[in-house]
């Protein structure tokens, strides 16, 4: 899937294009609202994550001129202006969807591959993976429903959305090193200073619910998913 960006805070638009190229999507990024139109009507793309702050062209007229140019492309627009007035303007000027800055990139994720599904007639080419499991550990991404153990020692554990967003990760990922910089990227966005202790108590959270020997601390690289119960 082809997926143009239209922002012109550099930091902002990295984060975006890092996080959908390790999900398989083709990004390309743009940094004006002309150049945004250019593209974005050339029949290229299947969908445009639209800023709606952009130089030369703001993002509404960008999504006023592409809609009486009769071009379909999905426009998923993204602002710091959260009112009423905006998310309303936005839509009924043709976006698709509306996300407030800041957002986690998993939230923008959902809303992309929802746009792909209704773009595909409600069906994907391939199958959503619903459960996530590693060893005893499973994480039901429909249900936000995640068990540790087996058998009678089998329990549900409750999370909040934070350790929820992170224990995904983790189990996407497992038995690699994970540093700090990409799992801020990903669990909390763009707008967390590196140099944030939030990835170190959230961890201890996951440990407290689930074990401490399942997340392991790499000194001077990251954190790391392990099976406890391997040899």
């Amino acid at each position: 899937m082809r997926i143009l960006i239209a922002e012109d805070e550099p930091r902002i638009s990295r984060f975006v294009a890092r996080g959908l190229k390790a999900h398989g999507y083709t990004p390309t990024v743009v940094e004006d609202g002309i150049t945004a139109l250019d593209y974005a009507s050339s029949g290229e793309f299947d969908l445009l994550v639209l800023d709606v702050g952009l130089p030369r062209m703001d993002g509404f007229a960008v999504l006023r001129a592409l809609r009486d140019m009769g071009t379909d492309i999905p426009v998923l627009m993204c602002t710091a202006r959260d009112s009423v007035e905006d998310t309303v303007h936005g839509l009924e000027g043709g976006a698709d969807d509306y996300l407030a800055k800041p957002f986690r990139f998993e939230e923008l994720l959902a809303r992309i591959k929802l746009r792909a599904r209704e773009r595909n007639g409600g069906t994907t080419t391939q199958p959503t993976q619903e459960i996530r499991e590693f060893g005893d550990l499973t994480l039901n991404l429909r249900t936000r429903v995640a068990t540790v153990g087996t058998g009678a020692q089998k329990r549900e554990v409750e999370l909040s959305s934070r350790e929820y967003a992170l224990l995904s990760l983790f189990l996407e990922h497992p038995n690699q090193v994970l540093t700090q910089e990409i799992i801020l990227s990903r669990v909390w966005g763009y707008d967390y200073d590196g140099a944030s202790n939030v990835v170190v108590v959230y961890l201890r959270y996951l440990r407290k619910k689930m074990g401490a020997d399942r997340f392991i601390t790499v000194r001077g690289a990251g954190y790391k998913l392990v099976d406890p119960h391997e040899s």
